[in-house]
This record gives structure tokens, sequence and C-alpha cells, in this order.
């Protein structure tokens, strides 16, 4: 299967040079990087190519690297049936530039396209509907960019008095707590009942278990 793989990027940049950016093949599924504004280029390719055919897009989806110039990847995932074969295309980007729409090469883009642009706040240009699909359309914020409050921003409930829905800042409702996630048995800083018997030095005296 990897000799398929570097059969087709090795083609693929052949095909496509100033558009393939880099690939790498992990754990048998391979990855191709583009360049943004060759996007339905490369997705065009990959679709009507006799070597390729690839007619399923299966998932468009986004993610988030804080830490970068450019902190957004949109990740093409696409399917060949003819030729039994995955490929993986990613893409950078930024909050302020937007990605050609994938909607006129295959229409399933539409739903995931808006659903990147709802949680990521990736912007895709030339989509005919580019609106929230998830989070309501009142909603402040993507809430799957890495630095999204947890609690958020507000919250929305139905309020009996006025007969409609209306929004809060949110409020917690106890106060700050620091939760120990880690094992009892383990990085503890403080002595559970019952285990005062296992502590200094009857503890380095006590034989291990096998």
């Amino acid at each position: 299967m990897d000799e398929k793989l570097t059969a087709l990027a090795e083609y693929l940049a052949a095909s496509l040079p100033e558009a393939v950016r880099g690939h790498e093949i992990h754990h048998g599924e391979l990855s191709v990087s583009i360049a943004r504004d060759a996007v339905l280029d490369v997705l065009t390719h990959l679709r009507d190519d006799p070597r390729c055919r690839f007619t399923v897009l299966c998932d468009i989806c986004g993610v988030d690297y804080p830490d970068r110039p450019l902190r957004f990847e949109v990740v093409y995932n696409l399917l060949s049936m003819s030729h039994n074969l995955r490929i993986r295309l990613k893409v950078e980007t930024d909050e302020e530039s937007p990605v050609p729409s994938a909607t006129g090469l295959f229409s399933a883009a539409g739903w995931w396209e808006r659903e990147a642009w709802d949680l990521f706040g990736i912007y895709f240009s030339d989509h005919p509907d580019l609106r929230r699909i998830l989070t309501d359309y009142g909603f402040d914020g993507h809430p799957l960019r890495k630095d999204f409050p947890l609690t958020g921003y507000v919250e929305l409930r139905y309020d009996e008095d006025q007969k409609r829905v209306v929004y809060e800042p949110v409020k917690l409702k106890q106060e700050f707590r620091s939760f120990d996630f880690l094992s009892p048995w383990e990085g503890m800083d403080r002595i559970l009942p019952g285990d005062e018997k296992a502590s200094g030095a009857e503890a380095e005296q006590s034989p291990k278990a096998p």
C-alpha cells in the first residue's frame, strides 16, 4: 500500500509542482500539503484525473495551532473507490485569508465548510451560504479555537416573563476548584485515611510486591 501512496504523491507533485508543498506517509495514510490558492486545482485534478479518481469527499475539518503564524489547517479527506485509495490534503491559513470554497466541485463541502467557519472562524470565499450551522446565530466567537474560554462568553435561556430567548453573561455556579486527576496511589500531596502505615521509613522497608 505504501508503494501505491508514494507513487500517487510523486505523480501529484509532478502534475501540480506549484501547488504541492510536500507530503508524508504515516501509518499507511498519505497527507499532502498544498498551497491555499491552489485548492480547487488540486481537488479538480484528484477528482477527474484517471489515475486518481477521488470522487468522494469524505470530510473537511479545521485544526487550530495558535502558536503558528498561519494558525489554522483545513484538512480534506478524499476517497477513490476506483483505486481503493485515500488521500488527505492540508491547507494552511489564518483568520484573515480565505480558502476557496469547494462547493462547486463537491456539493458535500457546503455543510463542512459552514462547520469549519462556525467552530474555527475559517473563512471560505465564494461559499453560497456561509453561516453558522451548529451554534446559535447570535453566538459570540468560535468554540473550537484553542484560546476560546471553556465556559464561553454568554449563555442563553428562555425567559418565561419576557416570552423570548435571552442572552446573559456566563455565571459560574460554584467557586473555582483545583481538581487533582492523578491516581490516588501516585502523586497525591496528602495521605489518604489508612495509608499512614505506608509513609516514611516504614514504606522504604516494606517488601516489594512481586
